[in-house]
């Protein structure tokens, strides 16, 4: 029963900003790795951004120096913080949480994905 819900998601003009937010929930024990994908039309499905269990980073060189990832570990969150956005950056973005739940499986979860838009 483990659940993440993004959320912050909307249209923004390009050059602006916006903050998504994941909560996972549910019956987990620890969470190894939280990360960003995001799906644009027609394209595959790409990594954007992950943060491990000790706040290691990884970027996409597309979004190097425009977005930055942070967790809150006692709220089982994640956060994308997207500054200077590009019309490129419109997608579906996704949260994904590699974690082991309270019963010791360990497996990778997506959440529903937010819509990200950037147009003028």
């Amino acid at each position: 029963q483990v659940q993440l819900v993004e959320s912050g998601g909307g249209l923004v003009q390009p050059g602006g900003s916006l903050r998504l937010s994941c909560a996972a929930s549910g019956s987990i024990r620890v969470i190894w790795r939280m990360g960003w994908y995001r799906q644009a039309p027609g394209k595959q499905r790409e990594l954007v951004t992950t943060i491990t269990s000790g706040d290691n980073t990884n970027y996409a060189d597309s979004v190097k120096g425009r977005f930055t990832i942070s967790r809150d570990n006692a709220k089982n969150t994640v956060y994308l913080q997207m500054n200077s956005l590009k019309p490129e950056d419109t997608a579906v973005y996704y949260c994904n949480a590699d974690l082991t739940t309270h019963w010791g499986s360990k497996n990778s979860y997506w959440g529903q994905g937010t819509q990200v838009t950037v147009s003028s």
